[in-house]
């Protein structure tokens, strides 16, 4: 299988590209992007994974138009020249954002489910599906999406690398009483994932919802942090109730909701048509995000 891999030096990315180990495989790189003829040559499937993340400091409209540039207009362009060059099967990582930021308590959200972004990026990686999915119907290349909720894993950064640094360094947090329930993706089960969705027959013209198959309270994801970085859990039982006034009076009213809030990801279908189960347990995924961790 020759395969051509868009985003390949990011987090997801240089997972993914260790997994593949010596397949036949193409990284794509900056100066593919725009002219894709040649890094498409001879490519069955391509894996894309390349996308804006981080929102810049502008006005909404402005932080709008820069995730569409690259996660609608490139993508696009790139299937285009995909389907053109002979590509039999294009990967899409797309987000769970496109379903919302959360769900009902003990009401999973599913790939049927009205999509609901609720900030630029997942709007954009919501218009890039509809694109794609317009495309596909007119061509022979097979589409597959593939929306992961928050990853985890050796070398994470951002907000989930400082809560593994603050539970590993013993400070107590107010976060003993939430009782809330989210879907995680630890990096190998969403790299087996993927690898599934490139080669599995049935995956064809498919959008999936993927997580690690086991939802976690945030109470119950600090203590799995403390037991994977083996280190005493200091918690204290704050009412959630008073979490989210403290974080409306500083601002962090977003960061209280990814804290306490529901967002919960039903793999059923994923489990049904392909028969795939994760691989890697939610606790032996966090030993392994916690051994990567750089050691200064």
């Amino acid at each position: 299988m020759s395969l051509l891999v868009t985003g390949g030096t990011g987090f997801v990315g240089q997972a993914l590209v260790r997994r593949l180990g010596d397949q036949p495989m193409r990284l794509a790189t900056r100066r593919d992007f725009g002219v894709w003829s040649c890094a498409l040559e001879g490519v069955k499937t391509v894996i894309h994974l390349a996308a804006r993340v981080h929102v810049v400091p502008s006005t909404d409209e402005d932080q709008l138009a820069a995730f569409r540039a690259i996660n609608v207009d490139a993508t696009l362009d790139l299937a285009r020249e995909a389907s053109r060059c002979g590509v039999k099967r294009f990967v899409f990582v797309s987000s769970v954002k496109v379903n919302g930021e959360h769900t009902a308590y003990g009401r999973a959200c599913t790939e049927d489910d009205m999509p609901a972004p609720a900030d630029a990026y997942g709007q954009s990686k919501h218009e890039a599906e509809q694109g794609l999915r317009a495309l596909a119907q007119g061509s022979a290349m097979e589409l597959v999406i593939i929306r992961p909720p928050l990853v985890y894993g050796p070398g994470v950064r951002a907000n989930f690398a400082a809560l593994m640094h603050v539970v590993q360094n013993g400070w107590p947090l107010p976060l003993g009483a939430v009782h809330n329930r989210r879907s995680l993706v630890g990096i190998d089960n969403l790299v087996d994932f993927i690898v599934t969705c490139a080669t599995h027959p049935l995956a064809a013209n498919q959008t999936f919802l993927v997580s690690d198959g086991h939802d976690l309270s945030t109470t119950e994801l600090v203590r799995s942090l403390a037991r994977a970085a083996d280190v005493p859990v200091r918690l204290v039982p704050v009412p959630v109730w008073m979490l989210r006034g403290t974080a409306a009076l500083m601002g962090k009213g977003g960061a209280a909701q990814r804290l306490c809030g529901n967002l919960q990801v039903d793999i059923s279908k994923a489990r049904r048509i392909l028969g795939w189960t994760p691989p890697v347990s939610v606790d032996e995924g966090l030993r392994r995000a916690f051994a990567g961790m750089p050691t200064c």
